[in-house]
């Protein structure tokens, strides 16, 4: 795929608000901006990731530890009706009318979220991945959209996604960023890798958190209904009910592998070191380690 063909497709699918870049069909500038302004609940809780950073997996993890293992029951409410997203809510739900605890879902920036969270009001949860294993799990999404024609090739994803030309704008910068002003905001840091190493222990550090005790079956049930395979099994938490005029539909949902090191499927050594040199010209001084294997640890 061209370069200008690449740009033009790109057009059509996405528009650029304040540095970062929205879905056309799901959001616009004035729903964007009216979230900043937005009534923030001492209880309210919101999780926050790049794309393709274990998203709808921590939906799946928060809604369960705030309804006890769904004892509630909100086993058959589908996850972004559990946990609507702040920028795109395409099922029109009424945040105001939710009943507290709320869980709130976002990509966005620091700067654009409510800013009675800078009063510390709320907590955040923040998920974020090894940024190869975000790229390639990105690029097997952007395949999927209906309205794009998709046949680039992973360096050229690459490109835009190093560039920040991508939904959700710039991986280092939105790290960065959320990273840098942590001290504003109640918040928690959790990785990716962390959580596929060992579920039991993040859901724990997850809970203590939330200042939320759950007792050892309620913790049970929690961890028994976020695997990976459970998740996959499970409309409800998959987003197969996503409507296929936006994604093209997929047997397996939102979730794809679920794994740690994918990226070295795909990537061939030359372009590992390219990404690495930018990885180090932007991120170089930033106190985060990432996995980039299971057996290393990761730091936030």
């Amino acid at each position: 795929m061209e370069r200008d063909a690449i740009e033009e497709a790109l057009k059509k699918l996405m528009f650029e608000h304040k540095g970062i870049y929205f879905e056309t069909r799901l959001t616009s500038h004035q729903i964007v901006d009216a979230i900043e302004h937005m009534e923030v609940r001492e209880s309210d809780v919101f999780l926050v990731t790049y794309p393709k950073s274990g998203t709808v997996w921590t939906q799946q993890i928060l809604s369960l530890i705030l309804n006890e293992g769904h004892r509630n029951g909100t086993e058959h409410i589908d996850n972004m009706t559990r946990a609507p997203w702040l920028e795109y809510n395409i099922a029109n739900v009424n945040f105001s009318n939710r009943p507290s605890p709320r869980l709130f879902t976002s990509h966005l920036p620091y700067y654009l979220m409510p800013r009675d969270l800078m009063l510390k009001k709320g907590k955040i949860v923040y998920v974020c991945r090894n940024p190869k294993d975000c790229l390639v799990s990105y690029y097997h999404f952007y395949k999927r959209f209906s309205s794009f024609n998709f046949t680039m090739n992973i360096e050229q994803f690459m490109d835009l996604f190093t560039s920040g030309r991508v939904l959700g704008g710039s991986w280092f910068d939105h790290v960065r960023d959320w990273n840098t002003h942590k001290d504003e905001f109640n918040i928690l840091f959790v990785t990716y890798e962390e959580m596929v190493k060992d579920l039991r222990s993040a859901v724990l550090k997850i809970c203590k958190f939330l200042d939320k005790s759950l007792d050892v079956k309620a913790v049970d049930m929690v961890v028994g209904k976020a695997t990976f395979k459970t998740m996959k099994d499970d409309p409800d938490a998959n987003y197969t009910f996503y409507p296929t005029k936006l994604i093209e539909a997929s047997e397996n949902g939102f979730l794809r592998k679920g794994i740690v090191g994918d990226w070295k499927t795909i990537m061939t050594v030359t372009q590992s070191e390219m990404f690495d040199k930018v990885y180090r010209e932007k991120m170089g001084d930033l106190p985060i380690k990432f996995s980039w294997d299971l057996d290393e640890e990761s730091t936030t």
